[in-house]
């Protein structure tokens, strides 16, 4: 199946490949309050930090044991088992069979080869037994149960042998044959390992594909995978690495981790390996943290972004009047009646609402490098705690945010287009210190919020800008409340097309270093910069254009000079040209949305300074603050 997605910016393709088994509002507060809020927040922030601190960086070494990337076998030294439509054979007396059924209860390997129409391999050993299973051209089918079930054992390993394809299904309905609900294709309680260089396809028709109740590894192999709920699903950890290729298709998430009796564990780590997931819940998904370091990401969550009308508890339950009609949350002055911010809906809750996110995870979600396609119904990378990118290309199409964190976004490194999205992204704390940046927003270009967004409100500001004319810069009048958001700019490249605000801050925005732009928004109830409290810049670049009248703000202090002048209404593409007293041209730029206002600051301007600023028939001197 292959997607195009256009967008302002580039293209993003989607190809999912599939394989079936065999055939198949905010106030002005009194001081008082305001202080209260600061203590408290500042009290919340001082445990979050301490709570960040927790997390550890993992590594290969952590994760991986020699033996879980080991899938050679000694061929005479293995118990042989083959598979003949309804009959098997053994060459040791230790398998037990039982019709289709083959019980395996000894440590040792074994060898699978053949074909079982209605069958089971089960293994039923010792807690200290570590065992391997060697697929070599194995294709069992059950009707009713999962045809690999690991019951006892201390680890097993399932190596796929070199060039061989191998299918594991379940007919379409589970029946107990115990105490536990096997509810897999494979179903596992121990510990679970796969490698080794051949194929698995796995297909459950009404479960999980792969399930296991402890820790799941992937070292090697390609793996199919087309099941009715969770693609893999693990309860304390998935663990992937090596040359490992997965293509999966789910009717719920693609890899889903989460353990409600420990929150330190179900966890997920990928050091590397290819992915291609189509997944009608989130793609990948860890109830507690998620560290990715390397690999090949291709996405397509919830049916995409074109579905960001779908509703769902989880993701846009709060706005009301459509998608993009306008925040029902901001009718008659406060949240719709029963609704909650997404921030505030717990990690526990959220697992049992449809969830369509293109990478989740309940606590830190660590990205250092890797390629990602994404396109998701709801965020396409998500945290309920921090998210941190220090590397990887992504292309993004979100119907929500393209990047949220509940705590921290923080982005230092890598390339990141985003060709759709609500808002581009969104956290309480932003913090661009390099990378890359390119986004289109149909709200909020940034939005540091905790809690409720006020994008959109109107009043409670003065010092606007008047149309016509070129003036110098505005001031904020009457105050707003604080959440304590932050925008912190200090590095990267940074670009941004908002049909909402463009930097928009429930408190401070600040830029010292790199090169930020921001076109749009063209509304009169949104800004090119929206803050609560102040907004400074002491380095880098700042260009900026969007309406004129209604809700503006400029930059309330820093020690770099600003420009900030109205231009009358200028059409898309018209270009803006300033320049210095000695004529020199500090910038020419052709914005492409229409636009009335121009902020512009960099060490070339100088405070005091007077400036010629001209957009199509408009030109004047403007002094720069």
């Amino acid at each position: 199946m292959k997607r195009i997605l256009s967008g302002a910016l580039s293209a993003l393709v989607f190809l999912a490949a599939l394989s079936g088994c065999a055939d198949s509002g905010l106030n002005t507060a009194a001081d008082a309050t305001r202080a209260e809020q600061d203590s408290s927040s500042e009290q919340e922030t001082a445990q979050e930090t301490e709570e960040n601190e927790a997390y550890v960086v993992q590594t290969d070494a952590d994760m991986f044991t020699d033996r879980d990337s080991s899938d050679s076998y000694d061929e005479s030294d293995s118990v042989l088992i083959a598979l003949d439509g309804d009959s098997v054979t053994s060459s040791s007396d230790s398998v037990v069979i039982s019709g289709s059924t083959v019980k395996i209860s000894e440590e040792a390997t074994y060898i699978l080869s053949g074909e079982l129409d209605d069958g089971m391999i089960i293994v039923d050993a010792q807690d200290t037994a570590k065992i391997q299973l060697v697929l070599n051209g194995v294709s069992i089918n059950s009707e009713t149960s999962a045809p690999l079930y690991i019951l006892e054992a201390d680890k097993v390993f399932v190596t796929l042998a070199d060039g061989t394809d191998n299918c594991l299904s379940n007919g379409g309905t589970f029946t107990a044959i115990d105490e536990n609900n096997i509810d897999g294709a494979v179903f596992s309680k121990q510990d679970l390992t796969f490698n080794g260089s051949g194929t698995l396809t796995v297909t459950s028709e009404a479960g999980h594909g792969i399930v296991c109740k402890d820790d799941l590894v992937i070292t090697g192999g390609t793996y199919i995978i087309n099941s009715a709920s969770h693609g893999i699903d693990a309860n304390d950890s998935v663990r992937i690495t090596g040359d490992t290729s997965l293509s999966i298709y789910s009717g719920k998430d693609g890899i889903h981790a989460e353990n409600s009796d420990d929150e330190s564990l179900g966890f997920v780590y990928i050091s590397s390996g290819t992915f291609e997931i189509d997944a009608q819940g989130d793609g990948i998904s860890a109830g507690s943290y998620m560290q990715i370091a390397s690999g090949s990401f291709d996405i397509l969550a919830g049916g995409g972004s074109v579905n960001a009308s779908r509703e769902s508890s989880e993701s846009w339950g709060m706005m009301g009047g459509g998608r993009f009609g306008g925040r029902g949350d901001f009718g008659g002055g406060g949240p719709g009646e029963g609704m909650q911010p997404v921030s505030n809906v717990s990690s526990s809750s959220a697992s049992d609402s449809t969830s369509m996110k293109g990478i989740k995870a309940g606590g830190e979600l660590s990205i250092y490098g890797g390629s990602f396609v994404i396109d998701s119904a709801d965020d396409a990378v998500h945290s309920n705690s921090s998210v941190t990118v220090t590397g990887g290309e992504f292309e993004i199409a979100s119907g929500d945010d393209a990047f949220h964190a509940d705590d921290t976004l923080s982005i230092s490194s890598g390339t990141i287009n985003i060709t759709e999205s609500y808002e581009g992204l969104e956290a309480l704390h932003l913090e661009i210190s390099g990378g890359d940046i390119s986004l289109v927003a149909s709200d909020d270009g940034l939005n540091a919020a905790g809690g409720v967004d006020s994008s959109g409100m109107t009043g409670g500001r003065d010092g606007m800008f008047g149309g016509g004319g070129f003036g110098g810069r505005g001031n904020m009048g009457g105050g707003m409340s604080s959440s304590g958001g932050t925008i912190v700019i200090s590095g990267g490249t940074l670009y941004v097309n908002a049909s909402g605000d463009g930097l928009d801050a429930n408190g401070t925005i600040e830029i010292s270093g790199g090169y930020t732009t921001v076109v749009g928004p063209t509304q009169g109830d949104t800004a090119t910069l929206d803050y609560d409290t102040t907004a400074t810049i002491t380095g880098g670049t700042f260009v900026g254009t969007g309406a004129s009248s209604g809700m503006v703000q400029t930059f309330s202090g820093g020690d770099q000079g600003v420009i900030t002048a109205s231009v009358g209404n200028q059409s898309a593409a018209t270009p803006v040209v300033i320049s210095d007293s000695d004529a020199n041209v500090l910038l020419s730029f052709e914005p492409q949305m229409s636009y009335g206002l121009v902020i512009y600051s960099s060490p070339e301007v100088v405070s005091g300074e007077t400036y010629t600023v001209s957009a199509g028939t408009a030109n004047g001197q403007v002094t720069a603050k």
